[in-house]
């Protein structure tokens, strides 16, 4: 599947021309990149949309009408490919004009390879993927310490759970900011509320929880593809002992069964949540390498 071949009523523009992503852009570019039942976290329109700030995403379309996604990482520019590698013209073309590719996946790592690039694990862009049915019970002595932390939580405190409907924004907004005063530095603060405000728009999903009769965590994502979850957002306020272990395990145990695997996104390179989201026992991963010309490659 390409984009809508012989039209382009977003105008979005041909390659080499981008354009910012916008919200009015889904109609046409939400069903493409579901057609891919994606693997890759970064490959679902709510995630380029709501990180378009971040890393200055920015959209066009290739000859064979694929998108491309353009984008900045401290200063250096980098495209991406959600529809796979295009004709080697196109590609050199891409590589002419960008510092590196990114988010190449496993199955293009030998083809790039055997066109003459540099390819390397990207590490700290690793998605971690779990078991949601594992989650949901954390039975077995490899969850031992999170269990006792969930029996904790659930024996010290009153919660309810509830979807995250319109009617909870504000408690889950609240949550957020209770979330952000609490952090040295913003993360994904400016994502994760508008999120919040555009959840209808972007077909996103979550619940609410309440501590003690207060909103005190939220967790929200969507679909990826049809056997995979992606979380995308999980916050929590302060002072409940146990209160993110229980949302973890809840969250998992309420998402419908067809779910095989949740996929809680990347670590970025931060050693606390690296330790953090392997203590939940990975199943494993999905792999990102970055790709270059020889010769041109600085990490």
């Amino acid at each position: 599947m390409r984009l809508s071949a012989g039209r382009n009523p977003l105008n979005i523009p041909k390659y080499p021309e981008f354009t910012g992503i916008t919200l009015e852009a889904r109609e046409e570019v939400h069903p493409y990149l579901k057609s891919l039942e994606p693997q890759v976290s970064e490959f679902s329109f709510a995630n380029l949309f709501l990180f378009r700030g971040a890393h200055n995403y920015r959209l066009s379309i290739l000859k064979d009408n694929s998108p491309v996604i353009a984008g900045n990482d401290r200063g250096r520019t980098f495209f991406m490919l959600p529809g796979g590698l295009p004709l080697q013209d196109i590609l050199k073309d891409l590589f002419e004009n960008f510092s590196f590719m990114k988010c190449a996946t496993e199955d293009e790592v030998q083809k790039l390879i055997s066109l003459g690039y540099e390819v390397m694990e990207d590490r700290d862009n690793f998605d971690y993927l779990y078991s949601r049915s594992a989650l949901s019970s954390l039975a077995g002595r490899r969850f031992h310490r999170k269990k006792n932390l969930v029996n904790f939580f659930t024996g010290s405190y009153s919660y309810e759970a509830r979807p995250l409907l319109d009617e909870y924004m504000e408690g889950a907004r609240s949550v957020l900011e209770a979330w952000r005063s609490a952090q040295q530095e913003p993360g994904d603060y400016e994502a994760a509320k508008e999120a919040l405000h555009l959840t209808e728009e972007l077909v996103l999903c979550g619940a609410i929880y309440f501590v003690e009769g207060k909103p005190a965590a939220y967790t929200l994502g969507e679909e990826l593809n049809k056997t995979t979850f992606a979380v995308h957002f999980e916050k929590g306020v302060p002072g409940f002992k146990g209160l993110m272990q229980f949302v973890n395990k809840s969250f998992a145990s309420i998402l419908p069964e067809k779910y095989l695997y949740i996929n809680r996104e990347q670590d970025l390179g931060d050693e606390g949540l690296r330790k953090s989201k392997t203590s939940y026992r990975p199943v494993g991963f999905v792999k990102k390498y970055r790709a270059a010309p020889k010769g041109v490659w600085r990490p």
